[in-house]
């Protein structure tokens, strides 16, 4: 069994002539929607990656989300390792995320609430984009685990954790900022 299809576009034409004449039916309004909005995401993927300006302003938004982070995060694992409680390292990061996520919102709304309310600067904290962070913090743990073999802050892998969770969203604040206009601090 074979199938013809013309060549060439001639199926494109065939399938326009048999929309025109009624034998197909016409794209509904959600479908034109859907590819408008599948247009406007395209879009918005297609930004310059070149600009300097917003390298460094995603750069400066990346490091304060990395510091609040980081005092949640390192913090429950230094406490972990110091007193040697015995916790599972996948329980240990779990936890060490959750502090981290918290320290961060904590400290953005102690930052904002010298420039506004402590209503709006808890809501602008709360707004910030858990995608970065919650990026941040895999990356900093997942490298925590690789250097370490487990939940352990050492001298070694300080910094790389540190750098891991820094570079990780980079790109996506980057992005965030230059498509949506949209910073995480």
């Amino acid at each position: 069994m074979t199938l013809d299809l013309p060549v060439g576009g001639g199926f494109i034409h065939t399938l326009v002539i048999k929309i025109f004449n009624g034998k197909v039916g016409l794209p509904s309004t959600t479908t034109i929607e859907a590819n408008n909005k599948m247009e406007s995401a395209a879009a918005i993927l297609n930004i310059n990656w070149q600009c300097r300006q917003t390298w460094q302003s995603a750069s400066y938004n990346t490091v304060w989300c990395l510091i609040g982070c980081s005092i949640g995060d390192i913090g429950t694992i230094a406490i972990f390792d110091v007193y040697n409680i015995a916790w599972p390292t996948s329980s240990i990061m779990a936890l060490a995320i959750m502090n981290g996520l918290l320290t961060s919102i904590v400290l953005e709304t102690f930052i904002l609430c010298r420039q506004m309310t402590f209503t709006l600067a808890m809501k602008t904290a709360l707004g910030m984009s858990l995608i970065s962070m919650i990026a941040m913090e895999l990356a900093m743990n997942l490298t925590d685990i690789a250097i370490t073999g487990g939940a352990k802050i050492t001298p070694v892998a300080l910094p790389i954790m540190l750098l891991a969770g820094f570079l990780t969203p980079l790109p996506y604040n980057y992005w965030r900022l230059k498509a949506l206009g949209k910073a995480c601090h």
